[in-house]
């Protein structure tokens, strides 16, 4: 959690005070965790120069197009829509025997995620389900098998365990479940793995299975047995030595489960296969999708169980319906699945998207002078004809405290500042227009420095009550919240445009969802904050306040609540706010406010 800003130097004189250096909009330091934008880091001795792809790569490249050439030419002639509908009609009717082949496909996944938790301890259930679904998802949408670097990317931005063990881990897994895969079609069908590999079965597997043990040995080497933590052969070292033994077993399993998807399929469609055989053909088709070039390995994967398909006798036609059937569900399940992993658990792997559901207890409050004033700031910039009348309106005292009002005029060019004077009001300016963001800094600076009991935050252009300033700071001045919002939506809304009104509607459902608060305006231009909460309050992005504001100051624990206010649409003016603009930079502000230490 950010810590609170510090307490302002009291003003020396009422003159203004030089303005705060304004926020960038660029993000504030990160915690100490990998670069989530930089992928999985490259392995040691890769030799590779950065932003260069080694021979490695672009060979398989080829291959991949080459066998990429040869699927689509083979298809061509084996394809037959009266044994596609056919197959498809089958699965229709036996929904429960598909949900079946998919839970188990499914407990393929649950058993590889214990296997990596297993062999990596720090490692949670919940982000290591989510690290392969995100992975399996990737290489469903994602060209030349993208998706495998997920794994690691998934697991590094999500958690706090350093890349080495996490690389030399999943290196390990991936080249278990590859040998694995290959010893069970050997053991299946060895007739058709001869008849498809033939002489290159050996030396695959011993390439597959010297990258397991290097693996092995990196991983043994990066995550060693901590100190201190029982006797030798015991605890988390035994864990780490058992590594390889343990991911092979599971590998070996899982591919099993996984081969319930095309055993019941080619059931359905009448096609006889024994589950050996399934577990042949499922090996085949993987084997094929290591060096696939399209999304999800479309077309490959399709040639590829055909071939296995046809190798055990099955007719090229249901043998395609077969394939292309399995592959669509496989395919849907890692896009419904997948994109659940996307974000659950938390954090996601994009962030955080919400508030903790628990929170920081509340900041004990600061000690309230008997004389403190009530201070309300007011941005402008080019309002010189409401400015004068909003101050104007505002009364003397507020709940038997006098009102001190601050106008931050933002970089205006015409009288909005001269005008606030006349009005009564201390006018600070800004250097030139930073935007409202940094004015609401701004103001939230000055008002602290004043010692006040509460600070209400107003805007200039007479949508909002000045008269409905004490309704606003009462719930602050009794003790009763630290973060006040006047809501329009539940007091008296006079006028307000359709569009307008949707728009609040929808972006209020954002930040309600968001603070897991019963939020009724998340836009509101009428704020009330405590001493602490004005003190503390961190505005993230210059351009706006409004939703950023509300996420950090619950972050922190204040207090949240929200009062009716009266609103009416402007009749002079314009308002600054776009709908493109405003989304392209609050969106992005919100997100670096939720991810945010």
């Amino acid at each position: 959690m950010r810590t609170p800003m510090a307490d302002p130097a009291p003003a020396a004189s009422p003159d203004p005070a030089p303005p705060p250096a304004p926020v960038p909009d660029s993000p504030r330091p990160a915690a100490a965790s990998p670069d989530p934008a930089a992928g999985a880091p490259a392995s040691p001795g890769s030799g590779a120069p950065a932003g260069r792809r080694s021979p490695l790569a672009w060979a398989r490249r080829a291959a991949g197009l080459v066998v990429l050439a040869v699927a689509v030419g083979y298809l061509t002639r084996t394809v037959s829509g009266p044994d596609l509908a056919s197959a498809s009609l089958a699965l229709l009717r036996d929904p429960p025997g598909v949900l079946a082949a998919l839970a188990l496909y499914g407990c393929a996944f649950a058993l590889r995620a214990w296997s990596w938790r297993w062999v990596l301890p720090g490692l949670s259930p919940g982000q290591s389900w989510a690290a392969l679904h995100v992975s399996l998802l990737g290489n469903h949408v994602l060209p030349f098998r993208l998706g495998e670097a997920l794994r690691v990317t998934s697991v590094l931005r999500r958690t706090g365990l350093p890349a080495a063990p996490v690389v030399a881990s999943t290196v390990t897994l991936r080249a278990a479940d590859l040998v694995a895969v290959f010893l069970l079609a050997a053991a299946g069908a060895p007739a058709l793995v001869s008849a498809l590999a033939g002489p290159w079965l050996g030396p695959v597997l011993g390439g597959l299975t010297l990258v397991m043990v290097a693996a092995g040995i990196w991983f043994l080497r990066s995550h060693p047995r901590p100190a201190g933590r029982g006797p030798a052969g015991s605890g988390p070292g035994r864990r780490t030595a058992a590594a390889l033994p343990v991911a092979f077993l599971a590998a070996m399993a899982a591919w099993v489960l996984e081969s319930a998807v095309v055993y019941e399929v080619a059931r359905l469609a009448g096609v006889a296969l024994s589950p050996a055989e399934a577990v042949a053909v499922t090996a085949v088709t993987i084997a094929a999708q290591t060096v696939a070039v399209t999304p999800g390995g479309f077309g490959s994967y399709e040639a590829a169980a055909t071939a296995a398909l046809s190798a055990l006798g099955v007719a090229s036609g249901p043998a395609f319906a077969v394939a292309l059937l399995t592959h669509a569900l496989k395919t849907v399940y890692s896009l419904l699945v997948g994109g659940t992993a996307l974000m659950i658990p938390s954090p996601g792997y994009f962030g955080r998207l919400r508030l903790d559901r628990v929170l920081p207890a509340r900041p004990q409050p600061l000690p309230v002078a008997a004389d403190a004033p009530v201070v309300a700031f007011i941005p402008v910039f080019n309002e010189e004809e409401t400015v004068g009348e909003v101050v104007r309106r505002l009364p003397a005292a507020v709940a038997g405290r006098r009102l001190v009002t601050i106008v931050v005029d933002d970089g205006s060019t015409d009288a909005s500042a001269a005008r606030a004077g006349e009005a009564g009001a201390r006018v600070v300016s800004q250097v030139r227009n930073l935007g409202l963001g940094a004015a609401v800094r701004r103001g939230l600076a000055e008002a602290v420095r004043l010692d006040p009991a509460a600070v209400v935050y107003l805007d200039a252009d007479l949508e909002y009550f000045p008269e409905d300033i004490e309704q606003v700071a009462a719930p602050v001045l009794t003790g009763e919240a630290d973060y006040v919002v006047g809501s329009r939506f539940a007091g008296t809304i006079e006028r307000m445009l359709p569009q307008r009104r949707l728009g609040n509607r929808v972006l209020t459902a954002w930040v309600r969802w968001m603070t897991r608060q019963e939020v009724t305006d998340g836009q509101s231009g009428y704020r009330a904050f405590s001493p602490s909460a004005a003190r503390a309050a961190e505005v993230v992005h210059d351009y706006n306040y409004a939703q950023v504001l509300t996420l950090d100051l619950l972050a922190k624990g204040y207090v949240y609540r929200e009062v009716p206010i009266r609103y009416a649409f402007r009749s002079t003016g314009r308002s600054f706010i776009r709908l493109g603009s405003y989304l392209r930079k609050v969106i992005p502000a919100v997100h670096r406010e939720l991810n945010s230490p």
